[in-house]
């Protein structure tokens, strides 16, 4: 991860944009104290989780408890 001061963040910004748009991520500083990050949008692991969603969804359309009632299933679970 790259680091860069206050003032120079300042300074050059949207070249800090430009770089964090492909994938970077930027710690800024202030007298070398870390006090921000830029980093990418997290709209992908969004598309992630709801990709991970729909898959168990449909595992679970194809599950059956088998007659079993929730309540079975969890007394089961702390026997074992």
């Amino acid at each position: 991860m790259a680091t860069v001061g206050s003032f120079e963040a300042k300074a050059k910004l949207s070249a800090l944009l430009d770089r964090v748009a492909k994938g970077e991520r930027i710690t800024i500083t202030k007298h070398g104290v870390p006090v921000a990050v830029l980093v990418p949008p997290a709209s992908e692991g969004l598309a992630d989780r709801h990709r991970a969603i729909e898959t168990l969804q449909k595992l679970g359309r194809k599950q059956s408890l088998k007659g079993l009632s929730i309540r079975e299933l969890i007394e089961t679970g702390r026997r074992l």
